[in-house]
């Protein structure tokens, strides 16, 4: 029976917390981003500590150093991707201009794709009816023009982060003195550190990787002419935090901007080849010789995590998706990985429940003979 409560209310949780999370999205992303952020910046924290810097102080310098990055980024990536994709609409006839001999390619295989293609690429452009917005030059300014919703997220996350971080060093004392064994308050304070090695090494270790990769493609970018390489560097470096999938929207960016750019639609593919090109350099060279076995994950499983977190919160998820299995992974691995085939093969009531209804009907039939015998028993005494 308890078995089988556990197996219900395991299998429930299951199902239920994916859900709990989609519809809790508001408070569910922002904290959980936040704790990612404020783990891969202990480091740093714990570096200021030891030259004496006060807990506040040293949370509200990590805090003020990250808003900064992320200033920065945005002054980098999202003002000139705002100002450039703006332009599309006036720039769909050069799209379509570019792309006719690709589809007419297309449309001389299949006379239904014909008919598609040829009914796109004869579509006037629309022009735009609306006024040109400027784009955020800052997190303030973003802030500022976006949804009451957002501006409460961020400055969830940033006071997350900030009392967090300053107060971690009590926060872990408390956690591993707590412990009633020496066994159990090691293996607390090993995971922990484990914790915070694996997800900064990540996360640092990554960010170097994709800073260099997006200078790369820049820098190609600028030697065949496309315009604003520091932003496509950008786009590249962030979408390259997203395994699998993130060179390939990367490239499919730089294919619109390439035919937004370009006359000739072979040169305009120059740009998302040259990227995809350094991209797979840098996947199969250079990551696998930086990053080593220390944090090898199976692929299958960072799929299963890009899938779900993708379903539960969108990019967001999909950009936190490494770092909580990583998180995910040190825990299990340190406190040990649930058993669940063996709970319910061997300790659990799947394969006892026919030796125990084969028991039951021996016993029921052992019951039924001594109660027969009883009872002639009974019935000669009576007759006596």
């Amino acid at each position: 029976m308890l078995a089988a409560l556990t197996l219900i209310a395991g299998v429930g949780l299951v199902f239920g917390t994916p859900f709990a999370l989609k519809a809790g999205f508001e408070f569910f992303m922002p904290l959980t981003a936040a704790l990612v952020i404020a783990v891969a910046l202990v480091p740093v924290l714990e570096w200021l500590e030891r030259h004496r810097v006060p807990s506040g102080l040293a949370a509200l310098f990590c805090v003020i150093l990250f808003l900064a990055i992320a200033n920065i980024a945005i002054a980098a990536i999202v003002v000139p991707a705002t100002d450039f994709f703006s332009q599309l609409p006036s720039r769909l006839e050069r799209i379509q201009t570019n792309l006719a001999p690709v589809l007419d390619l297309y449309a001389s295989l299949e006379k239904s794709v014909n008919r598609l293609f040829r009914q796109i690429a004869s579509t006037p452009p629309r022009q735009p009816g609306t006024a040109a917005v400027s784009p955020p030059s800052s997190v303030l300014e973003l802030a500022a023009t976006s949804a009451p919703t957002v501006i409460v997220q961020v400055f969830f996350a940033i006071l997350v982060v900030f009392f967090f971080l300053s107060g971690w060093t009590k926060i872990r004392r408390r956690t591993i003195t707590e412990r009633t064994s020496f066994d159990g308050a090691m293996a607390t304070a090993r995971v922990i550190q484990d914790v915070v090695d694996d997800v900064s090494a990540y996360l640092g270790t990554i960010t170097i990787i994709n800073l260099a990769l997006g200078g790369a493609v820049a820098v190609a970018l600028w030697m065949i002419g496309m315009p604003s390489p520091l932003m496509w560097g950008g786009i590249v470096a962030l979408l390259n935090y997203v395994p699998y999938f993130g060179a390939v929207i990367a490239a499919l960016l730089l294919a619109i901007g390439g035919l937004m750019t370009f006359d000739d639609v072979w040169v305009a593919m120059i740009a998302p080849a040259v990227m995809y090109g350094i991209h797979l350099i840098e996947a199969n060279v250079i990551t696998p010789y930086v990053v080593g076995h220390r944090l090898t994950i199976s692929p299958l499983m960072i799929l299963v995590s890009l899938s779900f977190w993708g379903w539960v919160w969108g990019t967001a998820g999909a950009l936190l998706a490494v770092p909580l299995l990583i998180i995910m992974q040190t825990v299990l691995g340190a406190a040990g990985k649930p058993d669940i085939a063996g709970f319910l093969f061997e300790h659990g009531a799947l394969v006892q429940g026919k030796r125990g209804r084969r028991r039951w009907r021996v016993g029921r039939e052992s019951d039924d003979g001594e109660a027969g015998a009883d009872s002639a028993v009974d019935t000669g005494e009576a007759a006596a």
